[in-house]
């Protein structure tokens, strides 16, 4: 199955350990010198609304992929130990105030 960067973005992303549903894709890292995917990033979950701030972003490691099916990602990894990045206030309404 082919499967384009864009297509990635309707997918949404299910932790087969806990079957719990972590959302959808919202970007990938790439490594510009080898070429290869290192991981995809979910954005946090907007807080009141979206003005103000959002939560941490998940970070999934290409290695923690088990499947790519059609609608969804299957991902295999132990919940205390997901890598978060990001969110907080640098998204938020106010975010022009920091610099």
């Amino acid at each position: 199955m082919l499967c384009r960067i864009t297509d990635l973005r309707y997918k949404e992303v299910i932790n087969v350990r806990d079957g719990t549903c972590l959302g959808y894709v919202s970007d990938i890292e790439v490594d510009t010198v080898t070429a290869k995917v290192i991981s995809i990033i979910i954005y946090g979950k907007c807080k009141l609304f979206g003005l103000f701030f959002r939560e941490e972003d998940i970070i999934i490691h290409w290695c923690d992929i088990e499947v790519i099916g059609e609608d969804t990602i299957l991902v295999n990894m132990r919940p205390e130990f997901r890598e978060h990045r990001g969110g907080g206030r640098k998204n938020g309404f106010f975010s022009w105030l920091n610099g």
